[in-house]
């Protein structure tokens, strides 16, 4: 017991963050994500590893749920409306009838394997369910570290429709496995109106709360600026870009404090919110949303290291084969099978995008920490169900993480063409009446001559910054422009 010290315990936790970051940054040679990575350090750390002992349930599932607000946020924020608006329906229904569907076919799947004399799980119908239902959502942070670290654009609105979908099915999962456990705990004593009542409580009040708090939050902040510019504090940018993040996480944590205080899902509400203040004008928003996405790997970070250590491989060998076979059946069956069938009434999506949306069904950490759940309940067999859980978590991160990319190009789903938006890291002031646009050069733009002063831009206009390839030039009149140059242009807004 005098091992466990706090000098000892920020020891081994810096070794871990470390640890996970070095071997993470060589990943990328062998093409794994990054996510697995920490999840095998953590794993390397604990009780079949390096003997480090961590079998907190209560504390792991409340750092999986601080971790999950900030990844949910992170996640609202960087979602635009402009371009969810057009897949907004098959997202929704993916993230819902989709789970549904998820959990019921896995969990029949689960059922019928139960009853296999060679089988060693013995589930009855509704732990079936409850074992599906913990892994019935895409997990939002694989899904957003994947795309968001992949320079490739998809064709058809997929990556909005794929990071809608991962970011709001968390709150249906965590519905279900919360609705099962209170089944199984009552004996089955809830009933379908019961049932009913509970969702729409939850997702109706989870939204409005979370659309509320955002405006609230919104207010917050020009309070904050308000009272700095009356009292005279003339503090920095990037100190007020600070404090306001700090402000913002505040908030979030409240947002979900509060919502499940009103029997609400807070992690919808935390999601929604995020929605609301990425679509809003904040001061410095490029600072804040840098700050944010650095609390979100951190939290990424600590929650899969957290989660490598809570598990005991060699638990996990007594359950292997229903495990490959359970992950196998929800790669080929129960993710495809879900997806065709609710979005079977949009005949606009292409059966190779709805194949791609498929193979996109990433489990990762949020059905590990969901998988917690049972066990702090003491439902029977619980054990089983998180080495299960976290069996086919590795497996998918190891089979489907791996190949996204490759499963695109396959299906022809990569759009070479597409340009990404790209303000060369410009940001402006508010108060500044000027926008920034980019330009980036053909045959046709220089036909009348090859410098700028050649070019006919609008009044107003002036150009900043010239990049060619990785090279970032200092523009003047007589500097001799190239096709595929890409001009950072300052403009003069009218007053209206």
């Amino acid at each position: 017991m005098d091992f466990i010290t706090s000098e000892n315990i920020l020891l081994i936790g810096s070794m871990l963050l470390i640890a996970g970051v070095l071997v993470g940054k060589l990943s990328y040679r062998f093409g794994l994500p990054l996510l697995l990575i920490f999840l095998l350090v953590g794993m390397a750390f604990g009780t079949d590893g390096l003997g480090i002992q961590f079998s907190d349930m209560h504390t792991a599932q409340f750092i999986g749920m601080v971790a999950l607000c900030i990844i949910l946020f992170s996640g609202g924020l960087g979602t635009k409306l402009s371009s969810i608006r057009p897949v907004i329906i098959p997202g929704l229904v993916l993230s819902t009838a989709g789970v549904l569907l998820t959990a019921l076919i896995t969990g029949l799947f689960i059922l019928w394997l139960s009853g296999m004399e060679w089988a060693n799980i013995h589930f009855a119908f509704l732990p079936s369910l409850l074992l599906a239902a913990t892994m019935s959502s895409t997990d939002s942070a694989s899904v957003f570290g994947i795309l968001g670290s992949q320079k490739v654009a998809l064709r058809n609105h997929l990556r909005p429709m794929l990071e809608l979908e991962s970011g709001s099915n968390d709150p249906m999962a965590y519905m279900l496995t919360i609705i099962l456990i209170e089944a199984i705990t009552l004996g089955g004593g809830l009933s379908a109106g019961n049932i009913a009542v509970e969702l729409i409580l939850q997702f109706g009040v989870g939204g409005a709360t979370g659309f509320v708090m955002g405006k609230l939050t919104l207010w917050l902040i020009s309070a904050y600026r308000r009272i700095g510019r009356s009292s005279g504090n003339q503090e920095d940018a990037s100190q007020a870009t600070s404090m306001i993040s700090i402000l913002m996480i505040g908030c979030v944590f409240f947002t979900f404090a509060i919502t499940t205080a009103l029997a609400g899902n807070g992690y919808l509400a935390v999601y929604i919110c995020g929605i609301v203040l990425g679509n809003a004008t904040l001061p410095n928003h490029r600072g804040i949303s840098k700050f944010i996405d650095g609390m979100t790997w951190l939290a990424q970070i600590v929650v899969f290291l957290m989660l490598g250590l809570l598990v005991n491989p060699h638990e996990m060998i007594d359950v292997a084969v229903v495990s490959i076979m359970i992950g196998i059946f929800m790669i080929l069956v129960g993710r495809p099978l879900s997806v065709f069938v609710s979005l079977a009434p949009l005949r606009k999506i292409s059966t190779r995008s709805k194949l791609f949306i498929s193979w996109v069904g990433l489990r990762g950490a949020v059905p590990i920490i969901f998988a917690t759940y049972p066990v702090v309940a003491n439902i029977e067999g619980a054990g089983q169900i998180f080495n299960i859980v976290f069996f086919v978590t590795l497996l998918s991160l190891l089979i489907q993480g791996t190949t996204v990319i490759a499963s695109a190009k396959k299906l022809k789903l990569i759009d070479p063409d597409a340009k990404e938006d790209d303000d060369f890291g410009v940001e402006l002031a508010d108060d500044i009446p000027t926008s920034l646009q980019t330009l980036t050069l053909t045959e046709q733009h220089l036909a009348g001559g090859n410098t700028l002063r050649d070019m006919q831009l609008p009044a107003g206009s002036l150009v900043m910054m010239i990049r060619r390839d990785s090279r970032y030039i200092v523009p003047n009149g007589t500097r001799r422009l190239l096709p595929g140059d890409t001009l950072l242009i300052i403009r003069e807004e009218k007053s209206s």
